[in-house]
């Protein structure tokens, strides 16, 4: 029997489990870079840094001042805190955040996917994220490595 594989793929998540250095935690543009790279937003070496001023411009909207931001807000913040950025490539980078689940937008607003706990909690959204992204493809490796057991 052949089997079509990329029919059977319902999302991908792409996690790296990367050294926590005392360099890394310098400064908030490198521990942003270093979220980015672990929650595969970016790859290893890149030097675009457009994705990790909106994931930052993000974290700073949702974990610091618990707000839902607009584009026009993540613009200014970017323009504020990293450089200017298009508002096409902001947009494109906001969509691909929430391909990869990790964010959503309703009425111009934009948030981190929250599945359980409070709103604004960084330890609410990680146990949300893990429940719901990697949980299941556990779970689905776990009874397809039973059921090889019983073969």
């Amino acid at each position: 029997m052949e089997v079509n594989e990329s029919k059977l793929i319902e999302n991908e998540v792409r996690l790296r489990n990367l050294r926590l250095t005392q360099e890394v935690t310098e400064t908030r543009r490198s521990m942003v870079r270093w979220l980015a790279l672990a929650f595969g937003i970016i790859n290893p070496g890149e030097s675009r840094l457009s994705a990790v001023c909106v994931f930052d411009s993000m974290l700073y909207y949702q974990f610091t001042l618990s707000k839902d931001p607009t584009v026009t807000e993540l613009s200014e913040y970017i323009g504020k805190n990293w450089e200017p950025i298009n508002e096409k490539t902001l947009r494109y980078h906001l969509l691909q955040l929430k391909n990869a689940n990790i964010i959503n937008h309703s009425k111009g607003q934009y948030f981190f996917v929250q599945h359980m706990g409070e709103k604004y909690s960084i330890d609410g959204w990680l146990e949300g994220y893990f429940e719901t992204e990697i949980n299941p493809i556990k779970d689905k490796i776990s009874t397809v490595i039973k059921e090889l057991k019983k073969r």
